[in-house]
């Protein structure tokens, strides 16, 4: 197969929860719903440009491109047909897929089925080692972005330009703002049981922001062999790979020739996850093409500086102050910014052939209003209740099926 080069290709994967239509209790039964369309129980349908396949847990299934795609707006009409094609089966259970990446009211413990069926013997194994029926295994939904690269030099300009990325994405895609019915305090609470759910072994998150290295024997060297050596003593039949177990913000996969992009929330609508998936895109394209400073200076920010940042992204979103001198010159900025003001900046500076008009109302809109964790709490209005949440996650639930941006 010819390989892909920066930029060639995009591999987009959404994933969803299964939940019933009027109480949005989750619903168990990922397996049916993909037995419906294969005739059998099975992992994966291609239909097409998008392929559904099942998770860890039975109430979420994932949408995925089915092989690397470069025209971001058909993919976006793709996966909104796709939405509304398994709301249509889901119906059949009284069932509909909710957006967001975290129920605001499941109970993990008492809710969660793992997988049953095929690979499931991995998904054993991760709940012996972690126990998996926590809010950061079954209550965590998220939009992948795996971006290609040939060879060393490709993928040293792709990773030191994703590693400088990160701690601004929080800020732009939080969606998990209520866990156990109570608004956390975070706007992005999923990415806090994504750093903690493997903290049993913890060289296999290190600090989500990727170290600085920059071949891929240095990449081995570093990341895979401290993975191996770890997990072993909990894997005697070698089931688990250290290259799928790498759970940082963004992993390398050498074997496929891609980076993949995890800390981003899922959003309310395949518009808002594609317009926010361009925009990173866009933005890789920058920072590769050296536009705000030199390869050679993003080598040199260090891990603990931009995992200090994500953490506080996190938090605190847009609104986040960034005042470290290194990361705010590889924007081409001289002064202390938010990160909702480096975000604005980096809209000015991308192409409009690259943009179109309605991706990039999209974003100023999130930059204006808020991410969706911001817009959810809004809405609340202070009423914390069980009622008042569950009718705003039914609007979100309506915002999916009719590929909308909410609105408070």
């Amino acid at each position: 197969m010819t390989p892909y080069h920066l930029f060639q290709g995009y591999g987009i994967e959404l994933e969803y929860m299964i939940v019933h239509k009027d109480s949005l209790n989750v619903m168990s039964i990922a397996d049916e719903l993909l037995k419906h369309e294969l005739g059998i129980i099975g992992s994966d349908f291609e239909n097409g440009v998008i392929t559904w396949s099942n998770e860890l847990v039975m109430h979420v299934i994932e949408i995925k491109t089915t092989k690397p795609e470069s025209d971001l707006e058909q993919v976006e009409k793709e996966f909104a047909k796709n939405i509304s094609r398994i709301n249509t089966v889901l119906a059949k259970w009284n069932a509909m897929l909710l957006p967001s990446a975290a129920h605001p009211l499941m109970n993990p413990f008492a809710d969660t089925r793992l997988w049953p069926h095929d690979n499931n013997e991995v998904y054993s194994l991760y709940d012996k080692i972690f126990n998996s029926k926590g809010h950061g295994w079954s209550n965590l939904q998220s939009t992948h972005l795996n971006l290609p690269f040939h060879g060393d030099e490709e993928f040293a300009k792709l990773h030191a330009a994703i590693r400088l990325i990160l701690p601004l994405l929080p800020a732009l895609c939080a969606s998990s703002p209520i866990l156990d019915g109570k608004v956390s305090g975070m706007l992005d609470t999923r990415l806090r049981y994504y750093k903690t759910n493997q903290a049993r072994i913890p060289v296999i998150t290190g600090k989500i922001i990727p170290e600085e290295v920059y071949t891929h024997s240095e990449y081995k060297e570093i990341i895979y062999t401290p993975i191996v050596e770890a997990i072993e003593v909990h894997d005697s039949e070698n089931i688990l790979d250290p290259i799928w177990v790498n759970s940082r913000g963004a992993i390398a996969r050498f074997d496929r020739g891609s980076i993949e992009i995890r800390v981003m929330d899922i959003q309310e609508c395949a518009a808002a996850d594609v317009a926010i998936v361009n925009t990173v895109i866009e933005t890789l394209k920058l920072l590769t093409n050296e536009v705000f400073t030199s390869l050679n200076a993003q080598k040199k920010l260090s891990t603990e500086m931009l995992a200090t940042l994500f953490d506080q992204s996190a938090v605190t979103g847009l609104a986040t102050p960034v005042d470290d001198k290194d990361f705010l010159k590889a924007f081409y900025l001289s002064s202390s910014a938010t990160i909702k003001e480096i975000w604005q900046h980096i809209l000015k500076h991308i192409p409009a052939e690259n943009y179109t008009e309605s991706t990039r109302s999209l974003i100023l809109i999130i930059l204006e209003q808020g991410c969706l964790s911001e817009r959810i709490v809004k809405s609340l209005r202070q009423d914390h209740s069980e009622k008042n949440i569950l009718s705003i996650y039914q609007k979100l639930s309506i915002c999916l099926a009719e590929n909308k941006l909410f609105i408070p």
